[in-house]
C-alpha cells in the first residue's frame, strides 16, 4: 500500500516538471513582464497554468488507465463466459447475480433469465435447498472456501448431482459480500462411483465365491488328508497284523517240526475196554463246546492225545493245536513261553519272541502239568481265562485273544489248593469239564492192541516183520502194573523191537525200580 501511495507522488511530480517546462518554453516566446504586481499576478497565471496542464496529463493517463482496465475486464468477461466450468455468483442468499454461458447451458436457460433468480428454485428437494442454505451461510459466517454436494434440476428436467465449491468477494457495487461458486456436474463421476462400487461388489462376490471354492476345497483336501491318513494308518496296522501273522507262521512253523518229532503216528486212542470208552465219550461231549476241560490222570496214561482228540473234533481244528508242558520250562522262561516277551524285556532277551498264547489264538492250548504253574503267573493265567487278556513281557499294550484252554494234571488240585500252592478261584475255571484217563491196570484188556500198535510202528522204522507175540510175554505184561502205564508199554514194546531177531516178539516187563 505504501509502495502504490510513494509511486503516485513520484507520478504526480514527473507530471508537474513537465508541465512546468512546457510552460517555460510557452515563456520563452512571450515579452518580458513587468515588475511589480503584475509579476505576482504572472505568477499565479502561471501557477494556474501549471496546474491545468497537469490535469490534462492527469486526465489522459486516466484515460489510458481506463481503457486498459475495460480491455481486462472485457478479456476477463469473456473467459468467465466461456469458460468451460459453470460460474455462479450468488449473494448471501442464493439469488444469482452473474452466470456464464457454461453455467446457463447446465440449467438449459438464458443468462440473462437466470440474473436475478433464486437458485433454490431448481432444487430436488427440502433436503437439498437445506444443504445449498448452509453452505452459503457458512460461506459468509468462515470467509473461507467451502464445498457440499447438492442435486438440483435443470429447466429441461434433468436431475443434476452436482459439487458446489465456492469462495466470498466483496461487492463495492451492493457493498455485500458475494458468493463466488463453479458448479461441476458430476453425474459422470457418479456413474463411474456407481460402477466402481458395482465392479467392486462383484468382485468382492466373486473373491467370496472363489474364497468358498478355496475353504471348499481346503476342507475337501483336509477330507483326503484325513482319509489318506486312515488308510495309511490302516495299511500300517494291516501291514503289523500280516508281520504278527508271518511271525506267528513262522512260530507255529518250527513249533510243528518240533511237534512232529513228539507225536505217534498213530494219534487215536487204542483199545477197546469200558474205561477207554467212557473217557470218549465225554470228548464226543465237550469237544464241539468250547468249554475249558481238565483232563485228569497218571503220568503215561495219554492225556495229551485224549487233548488232541478234543481239539480235533471241535470247531478249531482247522489250526495248530498249542502244547505247553509246565513242568518243563524254568520257572524264569515260563511267563515269557506262554505270553511272550520284546526285545530286551530282560537280560539275555536278544530278540522278540512270541507267546504260546498268541501262537493259540483262534485254537486250542494244551496245558500239561498245569500244578507245576508258579502262583504269580497262575493270576495271569486267570485273567486270560476271564477276558482273553495279556501283555508281553516289555510291553505294556494288552493282547486280546480267542483261546480255548485243555489242561492235565497227574495231581489232585484241590490237594494243592488246601495246601496254599494252587488258586482256588483258578481250579475252579479250569475244571468246568473233568476228564480221567484210566490207569493201564484197570484196563488190561487194552494191552495186547496197544502192543500190536507199536509193533507196527516200529517195525517202519526198524525195517523187521512181527507175526506173532509170544503167549509168556502176554501173560507177563497183564500181569505187570504198569506204573508208567502206556508210555511205559511203548517203551518196553520198542526194546523188545530192537532185540528181536525173528517173526516171534518176546516182550518182558521191566525191572522193578528199586528202593535207595
Amino acid at each position: 500500500m505504501g509502495g502504490s501511495k510513494k509511486k503516485n507522488l513520484s507520478a504526480a511530480g514527473v507530471l508537474r516538471s513537465q508541465a512546468e517546462k512546457q510552460l517555460q518554453a510557452e515563456a520563452g516566446s512571450q515579452p518580458d513582464a513587468p515588475e511589480n504586481s503584475e509579476v505576482n499576478l504572472l505568477r499565479l497565471v502561471h501557477e494556474l497554468k501549471v496546474q491545468h496542464v497537469e490535469l490534462e496529463m492527469q486526465n489522459a493517463e486516466l484515460r489510458c488507465v481506463r481503457d486498459e482496465l475495460e480491455l481486462s475486464r472485457d478479456k476477463y468477461a469473456e473467459l468467465y463466459d466461456f469458460a468451460p466450468v459453470a460460474y455462479f455468483t450468488f449473494d448471501s442468499l442464493g439469488v444469482i447475480r452473474e452466470v456464464n454461458f457454461a453455467g446457463a447451458q447446465l440449467l438449459g436457460m438464458e443468462k440473462e433469465q437466470l440474473r436475478n433468480k433464486s437458485f433454490v428454485s431448481f432444487m430436488v428437494d427440502a433436503a437439498g435447498k437445506d444443504i445449498f442454505l448452509t453452505h452459503l451461510n457458512n460461506m459468509v459466517k468462515k470467509q473461507v472456501v467451502q464445498r457440499c454436494e447438492v442435486i438440483f434440476r435443470s429447466n429441461n428436467g434433468r436431475v443434476i448431482p452436482g459439487q458446489f465449491q465456492s469462495s466470498v468477494m466483496h461487492n463495492l457495487e451492493h457493498n455485500d459480500d458475494e458468493i463466488f461458486t463453479s458448479i461441476t456436474d458430476i453425474t459422470v463421476h457418479r456413474q463411474l462411483v456407481a460402477m466402481m462400487h458395482r465392479e467392486y461388489d462383484t468382485m468382492e462376490l466373486t473373491v467370496h465365491e472363489q474364497t468358498e471354492e478355496l475353504v471348499k476345497a481346503n476342507e475337501r483336501l483336509l477330507h483326503e488328508i484325513e482319509d489318506r491318513k486312515v488308510t495309511a494308518d490302516s495299511l500300517r496296522e494291516a501291514l503289523t497284523i500280516i508281520k504278527q501273522l508271518k511271525e506267528q507262521l513262522r512260530e507255529e512253523n518250527m513249533y510243528l517240526r518240533e511237534e512232529i518229532d513228539q507225536i505217534y503216528s498213530n494219534c487215536n486212542f487204542v483199545g477197546d475196554s469200558k474205561a477207554i470208552r467212557a473217557a470218549l465219550k465225554q470228548v464226543g461231549q465237550v469237544a464241539p463246546t468250547g468249554a475249558t476241560v481238565m483232563i485228569q490222570g497218571e503220568t503215561g496214561t495219554g492225556k495229551e492225545l485224549l487233548a488232541h482228540a478234543i481239539h480235533d473234533q471241535s470247531d478249531r481244528k482247522d489250526r495248530l493245536m498249542i502244547t505247553v508242558n509246565c513242568a518243563a520250562l524254568p520257572p524264569t522262561l515260563i511267563e515269557s513261553e506262554l505270553f511272550g516277551r520284546e526285545k530286551g524285556a530282560f537280560t539275555g532277551s536278544t530278540a522278540k519272541q512270541v507267546g504260546r498264547f498268541e501262537l493259540a489264538d483262534g485254537s486250542t492250548i494244551f496245558l500239561d502239568e498245569i500244578d507245576s504253574l508258579p502262583l504269580e503267573l497262575q493270576a495271569k493265567l486267570l485273567r486270560v481265562l476271564e477276558n482273553g487278556e495279556f501283555e508281553r513281557l516289555g510291553n505294556p499294550r494288552t493282547i486280546k485273544v480267542d483261546v480255548r484252554i485243555i489242561s492235565a494234571t497227574n495231581r489232585e488240585l484241590d490237594e494243592l489248593v488246601s495246601a496254599g500252592s494252587f488258586r482256588q478261584d483258578l481250579y475252579y475255571r479250569l475244571n468246568i469239564f473233568q476228564i480221567t484217563v484210566p490207569p493201564l491196570r484197570e484196563r488190561r484188556e487194552d494191552i495186547v492192541p496197544l502192543v500190536w500198535s507199536f509193533v507196527q510202528e516200529f517195525s517202519k522204522s526198524m525195517d523187521k516183520r512181527i507175526e506173532s507175540i509170544s503167549s509168556k510175554s502176554v501173560q507177563a505184561m497183564q500181569a505187570y502194573s504198569w506204573p508208567g502205564n502206556v508210555r511205559e508199554l511203548r517203551n518196553a514194546t520198542e526194546r523188545a523191537m530192537i532185540v528181536a531177531t525173528g517173526p516171534v516178539l518176546h516182550l518182558e516187563p521191566p525191572p522193578p525200580v528199586r528202593d535207595p
